[in-house]
């Protein structure tokens, strides 16, 4: 999320867990890309690793130094086509819904986390129609247990092929 430039440098960066809605959004110092990467892996690190398998970016150059996603948590990077909104429809929602705590007005300097995590636990809080009417917090929650097994079946699988083949 951007401010106006006489605000200064800094910024905030939101990500959207798609079929969850659950949102983080991180203060940063800057713009410059790998302080912003630093910022997201250390934000999403304490997520498990299910949680966290893919991301994808728009195409600001805040995200050049996406490999480092791979390195620091192990999630794949992607990213939308360029001019094509629709391919991020989820962020740009949630944006709007931060702008109700965060105008372009705001002082980024007056950011904190704790701020910045308060306006998460709300928007977790806040039952979606896209949810069936779940909190983000519950369809978060109830995704967990589908992602592991998922994960676990893929190792199984991976597991019994690697054997055949070398039984």
């Amino acid at each position: 999320m951007m401010f106006r430039k006489e605000r200064g440098k800094k910024n905030a960066t939101s990500l959207v867990k798609r079929l969850s809605r659950y949102t983080v959004v991180l203060r940063n110092e800057d713009g410059q890309s790998k302080p912003i990467m630093e910022t997201l892996i250390n934000g999403l690190a304490p997520l498990p690793s299910e949680a966290r398998q893919s991301i994808i970016f728009d195409r600001g150059t805040e995200f050049s130094a996406w490999r480092r996603m791979r390195d620091g948590i192990g999630a794949d990077s992607w990213f939308c086509d360029p001019q094509a909104p629709w391919q991020k429809g989820t962020v740009e929602n949630t944006t709007n819904r931060l702008r109700r705590y965060l105008p372009r007005s705001t002082g980024p300097m007056t950011l904190t986390n704790r701020y910045l995590r308060s306006i998460c636990n709300r928007l977790y809080a806040t039952p979606r129609k896209c949810l069936g009417y779940r909190t983000p917090a519950e369809a978060f929650e109830r995704n967990l247990p589908a992602i592991r097994n998922r994960l676990e079946w893929k190792e199984k699988s991976k597991t019994a092929l690697q054997c055949e083949f070398t039984g």
